[in-house]
């Protein structure tokens, strides 16, 4: 008998409740999310670094081996109408990609260079440096990430330390502002290892940073202008940015916490959301911002981060509590056929993203990639925001949950932890407590749940699994973890509930 038709006989004869049926199918990312593999013609290595849009449906696509090609019909069904011509060649590792007034503007490791078609045979026909303020050493490591336009009109670039671990360029472990004019504004200091640089959909500065010297963990920081980011190796540029930064920050203590340090160090901007190592990803990168509108799910406003050795994108909910920002972070979609290093989502909302498997490896297997993600128009059962509570948190779903099973404390298990803050190499999981969810308070349309924690730790990423919620069909939720960076507890009621 097929194990089809023996659920159907358990149905009819009332031994098996429609949810437990429907529990014999546990959803997957491809219902939802389905990933597109792009051609790529084999004369060409796509290792994609970064990926901007261009007038007409078409895109830009920067490699870190230095060229630049426009991508027609990717954007469509028919995958053998995609094709690929060389704009540009002989650049050093294209990572930033930003497209105005016909310029195409390449962040490069020793610049910024803008690149004009002036004869109209997609081919670069004009090559201007537009900033080549912090130098160039030699070091293999030394990788420069560019974003796209800000609200004013500059672009922001951040350096990695040379080596990953010291400062011997210029400006090595900052985040400069490259203005309309081409002056480089240096803007914040303390960066060790970025992997990429954006906005969230208020044009906030973000950029992800990987783990090493002063990061536990890899994460999402806030670049704020005259803040600083937690690495004291680029400090020696203080004197050099004058004006622009301030005075030098105190160095860090190693072996504390980030909790004690920024209060210790004024101008330090904590983690607003640690990526906890080897359980969501390894090395963050590109950053895209949910503005389409809905066109891409029911995930309005949120940020999707690419990781190059775990070739997944994982989900960011932030939220800013006391002027600080912090936030959940939940998994997305994975299975990419490289490490995931540019990031881009259309205002139509497809979502493309590229990568390399190059220095590091990646599990995806292949030497590089290029791929795209759509929305089906399915709604998955999903968290949909994890937000922070006097007394615990509030967790909102995608859709209506199971009243039974989201009402029930023991549907949830929560963990907590923090890193030591200290200038050796990354670190592990400490200060771990096991805070318990005591009460479950659903609202009326089974969309949210407000849930008592105990204890809150300030500065602890507070882990909650939600193995036991449940869809009214019997649906677990697609990703049952989302993975909260506590900063600030804010002000307000506690839960009524005894």
């Amino acid at each position: 008998m097929t194990r089809k038709r023996a659920t159907c006989l358990l149905l009819a004869f009332g031994m098996l409740s429609p949810l437990a049926a429907s529990e014999s199918k546990a959803p997957v990312e491809a219902e939802y999310y389905p990933v597109t593999t792009l051609p790529v013609p084999p004369e060409i290595v796509l290792e994609v670094g970064a990926i901007e849009l261009l007038p007409g449906d078409r895109l830009a696509v920067g490699t870190r081996r230095g060229d630049i090609y426009l991508v027609d019909g990717a954007m469509g069904d028919d995958l053998g109408a995609v094709s690929y011509v060389k704009f540009a060649e002989g650049l050093h590792e294209v990572l930033g990609l930003a497209w105005r007034d016909g310029w195409l503007y390449a962040t490069i490791r020793q610049e910024v260079v803008r690149i004009r078609d002036e004869d109209g045979d997609d081919r670069g026909d004009l090559f201007e440096s537009v900033s080549d303020a912090w130098g160039l050493s030699g070091d293999y490591h030394e990788y420069a990430f560019g974003s796209r336009f800000d609200r004013e009109g500059n672009l922001w670039v951040v350096l990695c330390l040379t080596g990953s671990f010291t400062s011997e360029a210029p400006y090595r472990g900052w985040a400069l502002r490259v203005t309309p004019d081409g002056r480089a504004i240096p803007s914040s200091s303390g960066i060790r290892s970025p992997g990429g640089v954006g906005f969230d959909c208020e044009g906030e500065v973000f950029y992800t940073d990987n783990q090493g010297p002063w990061n536990g963990s890899s994460s999402l920081k806030h670049l704020r202008p005259g803040s600083f980011q937690g690495h004291p190796g680029g400090n020696r540029w203080y004197d050099r940015a004058g004006e622009a930064m301030g005075p030098r920050p105190a160095e860090p203590k190693s072996g504390s916490r980030i909790a004690a340090e920024r209060v210790r160090v004024p101008e330090y901007i904590p983690t607003a959301v640690f990526l906890p190592h080897a359980r969501l990803g390894q090395s963050p990168t590109g950053i895209a911002c949910d503005d389409t509108k809905g066109k891409f799910g029911p995930f309005r406003n949120q940020l999707f981060i690419g990781d190059q050795t775990y070739s997944n994108v994982t989900r960011v909910y932030l939220e800013k509590i006391n002027g600080v920002y912090q936030g959940a972070a939940i998994p997305f979609v994975e299975g990419f056929q490289s490490g995931l290093i540019g990031v881009r989502l259309t205002p139509e909302g497809q979502l493309f993203v590229g990568g390399s498997d190059r220095g590091w490896g990646a599990r995806g297997g292949k030497p590089f990639n290029f791929e795209r993600i759509d929305w089906t128009g399915r709604i998955p059962f999903e968290v949909l925001a994890m937000r922070a509570t006097a007394d615990g948190f509030e967790i909102e779903f995608t859709e209506p949950a199971d009243a039974a099973t989201a009402a029930d404390p023991a549907s949830y298990r929560m963990e907590a932890f923090t890193y030591i803050f200290r200038s050796d190499y990354g670190s592990p999981e400490v200060d771990q407590k096991e805070p318990v969810v005591s009460v479950a308070m659903v609202s009326e349309d089974g969309k949210t749940v407000r849930l008592r924690v105990e204890p809150l730790t300030l500065g602890h990423v507070h882990g909650l699994h939600l193995d036991g919620v449940r869809s009214p069909d019997g649906r677990p939720l697609l990703h049952p973890e989302a993975w909260y960076t506590l900063n600030e507890i804010p002000v307000g009621e506690d839960l009524n509930v005894r």
